[in-house]
């Protein structure tokens, strides 16, 4: 195996996390530094006339190869899993940018007690309160440690909302229930949809307290600290699954690759498809380097002295597995830690609701709508209810197409084909939409990942099984969000709703989100966590673990700002403390 020259800082993927911390030691340091990104090269100039439903949307065009890894799936351990060949629950991204590239910009916050779930819920409720099989945790960090580093990735990506909580002071019009925030949002609010404003309106009139989503594809041209700047939205609703042909969609692209390619001590390079975590195998005690395939199928040895694996959440859980670095997760003793702890957030459509008046739902982007979080996280009296935590309704208005959501019918049309069907479907495409549910999803001992037994990927390693599945407190919540929706749908007119019919199996065909977590968690101890609130390896002080797989648990938001938010502290950690001093964070 051929060995290259040794680089300062080595970075395993180039999406959001890998990308951000290459521009902050990249600008911050002269270390030499490498990102590795198996994918393809990706620019901002490649969506320019890239408004392409089916390339797109429906043969995802930017999502990973399945047939060249994938993950398997079963519902509990005493079940065969089976490999997962179509995308359906999540959709990773492949590529320079990940899955920052086809995302919707969606940038809420995480509520303050997320990071303290475990000591808060015990403290209010007793632990009985807490489901029998739970393996939730604290995060070692606290909301006031992170609310700064919340603060500069609003200002990177230049996100358009209003305030809800601003230094303490509630403010309406946002989220009243939000964290206390140090500053208003960089943007002013995004443009409120039809259906969002009639959501808005009922909501209203209930008693709730809606607001417009926070948003980083931007209501208003927009200069951010580094100097990118981008202009406003169109709500040509081409957002989710595609890049953004106008650049207003914050993405690694647009905001990281123009700094990153001014740096002549920071190099991407495509292709490399990185097998193994070399450590060394005497003290076991520093990460040497990495293994990969390049494109041509050479394997070649990278050694680095600082190595950040930023591969998202299944491939960096897959990737200290297949390394043995640190002890796998056993679900039957609870002992290990890597691969323990998945979740994935409960999304669903609560109400389908028909219409009698069009709804222009071809027009808005990827975080335009109106949320409401009165049902969300410990915020609201929940003593009386069969299950643990919450989450936030959403009108959304992501610019519908036709091949995608054509066809959806009230339960009145009884047609389900021919001309009758047709001019059904023809009537309704335009009057109808779904109020959703993103509820939080706990941590359970016996939702893990760990190697499969059976199938491999196309380099002969074994691919990743989850076992996965819901429980009665996330079946609950879905029963309760349904209930609440449905009441919303009347409120806003609706000429029919459909409700949702309810959480059974863990569904891989239902697209719910692509914030899956866990695998590779933070905490205040190893005994409990793979890396320390730092996103420091436990045993290795010089392999740091960035992204969603250091999630204890699931909230209920999208996840990408507190993930940038964690890549800003370790970056200042880095910079301040390690480099002056190598060794242990915390």
């Amino acid at each position: 195996m051929k060995t290259l020259p040794a680089v300062d800082v080595l970075i395993i993927g180039g999406g959001w996390s890998g990308l951000l911390m290459a521009k902050e030691l990249g600008s911050r340091t002269s270390l030499s530094i490498l990102v590795l990104e198996r994918g393809p090269a990706r620019e901002t100039s490649d969506y320019v006339n890239a408004m392409d439903e089916l390339d797109y949307a429906i043969r995802l065009h930017m999502m990973q190869d399945l047939s060249q890894e994938t993950v398997t799936l079963r519902h509990d351990a005493g079940h065969r899993a089976l490999p997962l060949r179509q995308h359906g629950s999540f959709q990773i991204g492949a590529g320079v940018g990940g899955s920052g590239e086809h995302w919707n910009a969606q940038c809420p916050r995480f509520l303050p007690d997320c990071f303290e779930l475990l000591s808060q819920t015990t403290n209010k409720y007793g632990a009985d309160a807490l489901p029998a099989d739970h393996s939730i945790r604290d995060w070692g960090i606290t909301y006031d440690e992170l609310e700064p580093y919340y603060t500069r990735v609003e200002k990177l990506l230049g996100v358009s909302g209003k305030a809800g909580n601003l230094k303490g002071k509630k403010i309406d019009g946002g989220n009243i229930f939000e964290g206390w925030r140090s500053e208003e949002y960089p943007t002013p609010p995004t443009k409120v949809p039809y259906f969002a404003a009639l959501f808005r309106d009922a909501a209203k009139s209930l008693g709730y307290h809606p607001y417009t989503a926070p948003s980083a594809t931007i209501s208003q041209a927009y200069t951010n600290p580094d100097g990118i700047s981008r202009g406003g939205c169109t709500y040509c609703g081409f957002c989710g699954r595609f890049g953004c042909m106008v650049g207003a969609k914050a993405q690694p692209t647009n905001l990281l690759l123009p700094i990153i390619q001014k740096r002549k001590n920071v190099v991407l390079r495509k292709g490399a498809w990185v097998r193994r975590i070399l450590f060394d195998s005497g003290s076991k005690s520093e990460a040497r380097g990495v293994t990969y395939v390049d494109a041509s199928g050479e394997e070649l040895f990278q050694p680095a002295s600082l190595v950040f694996l930023s591969s998202w959440t299944f491939n960096n859980t897959r990737l200290l597995l297949l390394s043995r670095i640190g002890e796998p997760y056993n679900p039957v003793s609870c002992r290990g830690t890597v691969g323990s702890n998945l979740t994935h957030q409960v999304v669903i459509p609560s109400a389908t609701a028909f219409f009698r008046e069009p709804l222009n739902r071809f027009m808005g982007s990827g975080s335009a709508g109106t949320l409401m979080n009165d049902f969300d996280g410990d915020v609201f009296d929940r003593r009386t209810l069969p299950f643990l935590r919450g989450g936030y309704f959403a009108a959304r208005a992501y610019g519908f197409q036709p091949i995608a959501n054509f066809g959806v019918l009230p339960r009145s049309v009884e047609a389900t084909w021919g001309a009758e069907w047709k001019k059904a479907a023809v009537l309704y495409y335009d009057r109808t939409a779904a109020i959703s549910f993103s509820g939080e999803h706990l941590a359970y001992k016996h939702n893990f990942m760990d190697l499969d037994s059976t199938y491999k990927d196309k380099l002969g390693d074994p691919l990743l099984r989850l076992t996965l599945d819901w429980r009665e407190n996330e079946r609950n919540m879905a029963d309760f969000a349904t209930a609440k929706a449905v009441e919303i749908a009347r409120a806003m007119g609706a000429k029919e709703i459909t409700p949702f019919s309810g959480l059974r199996h863990y569904d891989a065909t239902r697209y719910q989100s692509t914030h899956v977590q866990g695998g590779t968690i933070m905490g205040s101890s190893p005994e409990h966590s793979v890396v320390n609130p730092y996103l420091q390896h436990w045993q290795l002080p010089n392999l740091f673990i960035l992204g969603g797989s250091t999630f204890p648990q699931n909230a209920s938001a999208n996840p990408t700002p507190t993930i940038l938010s964690f890549v800003y502290r370790t970056a200042d950690a880095l910079v301040d403390r390690y480099l002056k001093s190598p060794g242990p964070l915390a």
